[in-house]
């Protein structure tokens, strides 16, 4: 009877909780440096979370280790529904595979919330490279193995192993310079310091259409609604080859059920609302409605695909 009891209160407790969730400020750590695909996304949503729950949005960036110093940060905050994770791929997915030891479980330590978007890759080049398209770039690498420098947003992260993958299979080898973020990333591609990258569509594909990086290639398994024109690399000789990065939002384990789902409906009605949805479109990213435990099923998914990739490269990310 006693444990009967306990169970009641606490049930009454939480659902009062989510009741009156939230009552304060909502913080969004984005692991990443500003102007990275996770940043963009979690400031276009911020205002709209702001607007249906009432209560200020603070987007903040805590970059480092590939992203894993901001998912421990927000893995070991207290589970309220006030500090949240907008990550993506490399630190939900990736990095058990790649880095020797975390800080966290990527799938114990968080409660998944809402997946964001999901953006394919864009295998783009500065414009000087002459590889017009993918294979052409294959042909060059060959040539010269190690010529060209491939822009890594993170170690071990989501773009590098779209980059180990390609090259695994096409036989080519180059040399990878690490960045603390995709912007700064695509910043050197663009002024020349590195030459070739695999980035998430949705943060590059601006750059190419404003004539300062050449695509040669999408990632996706069909060419892409928002860009019919570009080819997929699976096209280009190199059938079944599929990357790309997804964000998505996850609370501390033990985050209410009931806070979890309010989050969850509110960041879905924000993304089905006509100006996200075109927003996104236009920049290559959509949106993929599932729910936080189906969220969750994918995420554990990804980590065992990744897990394939890296085990059979070979490489040694640390």
């Amino acid at each position: 009877m006693r444990f009967f009891l306990s169970c009641l209160l606490f049930a009454i407790h939480a659902f009062a909780f989510a009741q009156s969730y939230p009552a304060k400020t909502i913080k969004i750590i984005v692991p990443y440096p500003p102007g990275g695909t996770s940043d963009i996304l979690a400031r276009a949503l911020g205002p709209g979370i702001t607007a249906a729950l009432g209560q200020p949005v603070i987007v903040e960036n805590k970059p480092g280790a590939t992203g894993n110093v901001g998912a421990d940060f927000v893995a070991k905050s207290t589970p309220d529904g006030y500090t949240l994770l907008l990550a993506d791929i490399g630190s939900l997915a990736i990095s058990p595979s790649v880095f020797s030891s975390l800080p966290f479980d990527p799938v114990k330590d968080f409660a998944p919330v809402v997946m964001v978007a999901y953006s394919p890759h864009l295998l783009a080049v500065h414009p000087s490279v002459s590889a017009k398209d993918a294979r052409e770039l294959i042909a060059a690498a060959k040539a010269k193995p190690n010529s060209l420098n491939f822009a890594v947003s993170g170690i071990g992260g989501a773009n590098h192993l779209a980059g180990v993958d390609f090259a695994q299979r096409a036989g080519i080898k180059w040399t990878y310079i690490p960045y603390k973020g995709g912007a700064q990333a695509i910043t050197d591609v663009i002024g020349g310091q590195a030459q070739v990258l695999f980035n998430g569509m949705l943060a590059t594909y601006p750059y190419v259409k404003d004539g300062k990086l050449k695509v040669l290639a999408i990632s996706s398994a069909k060419r892409f609604a928002a860009a019919p024109d570009i080819p997929t690399v699976a096209e280009q000789g190199m059938p079944g080859f599929e990357t790309g990065s997804w964000q998505g939002i996850v609370a501390p384990a033990g985050t209410p059920p009931e806070v979890v789902n309010k989050l969850h409906a509110t960041v879905m009605a924000i993304l089905s609302t006509p100006e996200m949805k075109d927003r996104l479109d236009k920049a290559g990213a959509e949106v993929r409605a599932q729910s936080p435990a189906e969220f969750g099923a994918f995420i554990r998914d990804e980590k065992a695909r990744w897990a394939k990739v890296v085990k059979e490269s070979g490489e040694k990310f640390e």
